[in-house]
């Protein structure tokens, strides 16, 4: 069965298919759709989740290990199956055919892929998964279409962007939509649940072309401590909103933590940095930063932007500022550790 992204969750909510195939090239609606049907296994009681990586195709006997095994606790089991290239070769067709042929009662499967090939639409393989599960096939999202997804997006958060307004953001996003989640978050962090005008995000546009938070963000995964101070000062005395800081050095130690513990857990981390759009040039950075900052000073500086989120909203005594230069503190300090 074919659906496109915007149909899976009402789909999730009627039956869950043996298998499901995600495909495209657009890691955030891939992330988001593989993130439902994780959570609606997991609603069902596939407790149990096996990840498997398939790089260069001598992954697959552990995959035709797992579909054979049974859990002696008899959990239900998700095999997590990723397939960054979007081709199976010949012993993974195989492979996948047979599973579809008979597959385990307890055992759900979802993989997810890169854009698949013009000649795979016909493959056997894809056929077999179309026949007894279902194929999403995500394509990058354009003109109308994107202005509805952003709409879509920040109603979800409660607020309400007329056209204008929706229009001039596609126009900042230029189709990058991890870009346009961010800037969704920023404009709730800002406004909250609201009616947002043209003006408006203009306003927040502008406000962004003279905001360093990238620049400290940078700072920070480099160890840099006197030019993350530097920077978080300048910030201060230019009028930058505490939550915008907040929200920036916040979602970077979630993607930090979120790399850190996938990695343990054996997810690639060449297919994490796609998932979570970590570009070329910013690596070296984030891999610096993952060999110096570990697990337990990710999870207590998590719990200090909490500390920090609560005194911006005035549900905590103390300086939200201070608080933020004690998070880069301890940040940069951990490069030493």
């Amino acid at each position: 069965m074919r659906l496109k992204a915007d149909q899976l969750d009402s789909a999730l909510q009627k039956n869950l298919k043996p298998v499901y195939l995600i495909s495209g090239d657009e890691p955030l609606q891939v992330g988001e759709a593989a993130d439902a049907v994780r959570a609606a296994a997991r609603r069902a009681g596939f407790s149990v989740r096996e990840v498997i990586v398939i790089e260069t195709g001598n992954e697959w006997p552990q995959f035709s290990a797992e579909a054979d095994s049974l859990s002696i606790f008899a959990d239900q089991k998700l095999i997590d199956l990723r397939l960054p290239s979007g081709k199976p070769g010949q012993e993974g067709s195989k492979l996948l055919q047979h599973y579809c042929k008979n597959p385990p009662d307890d055992t759900l499967l979802l993989i997810t892929a890169g854009k698949l090939e013009s000649s795979a639409q016909k493959s056997q393989w894809l056929q077999a998964i179309d026949n007894l599960g279902v194929v999403i096939q995500i394509w990058p999202l354009q003109g109308a279409e994107l202005q509805n997804w952003l709409q879509r997006r920040a109603e979800r958060k409660g607020m309400h962007l007329d056209n204008e307004a929706a229009r001039s953001l596609v126009g900042r996003i230029e189709g990058n939509l991890l870009a346009a989640a961010q800037e969704i978050e920023k404009l709730f962090i800002l406004h909250g649940p609201a009616r947002l005008d043209k003006t408006m995000i203009e306003a927040a546009v502008a406000d962004s072309s003279r905001f360093d938070v990238f620049k400290l963000i940078d700072s920070l995964l480099a160890g840099k401590l006197n030019r993350s101070v530097k920077i978080l000062h300048s910030l201060q005395a230019d009028g930058t909103a505490a939550p915008v800081v907040l929200w920036a050095i916040s979602r970077e130690i979630r993607s930090l933590y979120q790399m850190k513990t996938a990695v343990k857990f054996g997810e690639n981390l060449e297919a994490l940095y796609k998932k979570l759009q970590v570009w070329e040039q910013r690596k070296p950075l984030v891999q610096d930063a993952l060999r110096r900052v570990g697990e337990r000073q990710l999870q207590d500086l998590l719990a200090s932007c909490a500390k920090a989120d609560q005194q911006i909203k005035g549900q905590l005594a103390g300086d939200e500022w201070e608080s933020l230069f004690g998070i880069c503190a301890d940040f940069c300090q951990s490069a030493s550790k």
